[in-house]
């Protein structure tokens, strides 16, 4: 950010709009060069043996990614932010850079799928033990904590059915026993929830989803405090995760415009959430932003806005109504990812949860709200769901 503005004390979208960049580091363009960097010359031996200058190699870092990490930084409040080639890579390079055998680690039981199958797969075949635990434990994490847990890894609200968790109460039993807190801050982005500010050590994000905002790149950014930085930062080199510099430069161009989507999103989400709440077809919506929602209480709490992804339990049936909605749908396009400008709808896979598994009234479709027309998203859900009843 250009000298004369403090991150601390301008607004968010002043942050997401001059952030990362100070255009006369490059003769005054607006936005930084995209810089293609592998190897890097040094100006002596001497200089080389030291690595006594700014860029040693590009794994290491460009302006480019430089850029980004600097905006992300701004937004988050952290002491330093790495940038890896995705949202999926943002999950494991933190877990494999402060887990070892011979630990325990607590992962939320409505994780991400992906956050799970690396969990189950490949830490446990490293020695790591894996263990789940409800979303609404709260407090009560403290029964599971071991002498040698030492990640307790969460996600609010939970992926694909939106529980909330009381985060200051998980991290304060954390701080009491030394373990580090890791949050996937993906649904939220720090636009209005900042998990280091409610005591989370590291923050994670795919910012392939609204950071990016156009369905178009993969990347993840590692957020971290002070005194897990120089850890993560390290974990980060060994791993040589970096992501590349034209889809560094994308999310960066994405989040000048994330504010201003962000609100479209939220506005037209809650929108379709509250008229499809008292819809015949519709048992439930799981949307934390709604008073009816059970986890109401702490988004309202801690949240500063809800983004553009819920779910609602359509009344009764199975995967064949759950396939009649998805087929009749016009608008919304049938696809795994979020946070888009486009609308997308998906059947929700409940089957890997374990101590938080509960039963629904019908099939579970989650729907990202995009920035089409209000009124045209309802007609298209009018389709789905009265093609779910003749099902």
């Amino acid at each position: 950010m250009a000298a004369g503005h403090d991150p601390a004390t301008t607004g968010i979208n002043t942050r997401l709009t001059h952030s990362g960049n100070n255009p006369r580091d490059f003769h005054g363009f607006v936005n930084p060069p995209v810089v293609h960097a592998s190897t890097v010359l040094f100006p002596d031996a001497q200089t080389m043996k030291d690595r006594a200058q700014k860029y040693t190699y590009g794994t290491r870092g460009t302006p480019t990614s430089d850029a980004l990490c600097a905006a992300v930084d701004a937004l988050e409040g952290s002491a330093g932010t790495i940038a890896v080639p995705s949202g999926l890579a943002a999950v494991t390079v933190p877990l494999l850079s402060f887990l070892s055998a011979g630990d325990h680690a607590l992962f939320v039981d409505t994780i991400y799928n992906p956050t799970r199958r690396f969990a189950d797969s490949m830490l446990a075949r490293l020695g790591v033990e894996v263990e789940y635990y409800r979303p609404d434990a709260g407090a009560q994490i403290a029964d599971l904590v071991r002498p040698n847990t030492k990640v307790i890894f969460t996600e609010t609200p939970g992926s694909n059915t939106f529980e909330m968790q009381d985060i200051p109460a998980i991290v304060k039993v954390a701080r009491d026993s030394g373990i580090i807190t890791m949050l996937d801050n993906t649904w939220a982005t720090p636009v209005f929830y900042k998990p280091l500010e409610h005591g989370v050590d590291i923050s994670i994000h795919a910012s392939t989803k609204y950071p990016a905002g156009h369905s178009d790149v993969l990347l993840g950014t590692v957020s971290a405090n002070a005194g897990c930085w120089k850890k993560l930062w390290d974990g980060y080199l060994t791993l040589g995760a970096c992501a590349a510099p034209d889809d560094a430069y994308q999310v960066l161009r994405g989040l000048r415009t994330m504010g201003v989507r962000l609100d479209r999103h939220q506005a037209s989400a809650l929108e379709i959430a509250g008229a499809l709440e008292n819809h015949p077809q519709v048992a439930e919506v799981l949307h934390p932003a709604l008073e009816s929602h059970p986890g109401h209480a702490i988004w309202k709490r801690d949240f500063r806005g809800a983004s553009g992804i819920f779910s609602i339990v359509l009344q009764g049936g199975g995967e064949r109504e759950a396939h009649a909605f998805l087929d009749a749908l016009s608008i919304f396009g049938l696809g795994y990812s979020w946070g888009g400008f486009e609308s997308l709808a998906v059947h929700v896979d409940l089957s890997d949860r374990t101590v938080s598994a509960r039963d629904y009234a019908g099939p579970v479709i989650r729907l990202q709200i995009g920035l089409e027309d209000v009124a045209d998203l309802m007609a298209d859900i009018e389709r789905g769901l009265a093609a779910a009843k003749d099902a």
